[in-house]
């Protein structure tokens, strides 16, 4: 989660309520959740649709 929240520029409680709400994909590997690039561009995406919309 530090990764991605570095990547997206959010803090990390941020990350995790985005994931929370469904927003954000992750993948489960043992214990460790991880978040794929292509989840992250997925996200990025969302949110300039989201943006436009508004």
């Amino acid at each position: 989660m530090p990764d991605a929240a570095y990547l997206l520029g959010f803090e990390r409680t941020t990350v995790w309520e985005e994931i929370r709400l469904g927003r954000l994909r992750t993948v489960r590997v043992g214990r460790r959740r991880l978040v794929p690039t292509e989840y992250i561009d997925e996200y990025v995406e969302m949110l300039k649709r989201e943006s436009d919309a508004a």
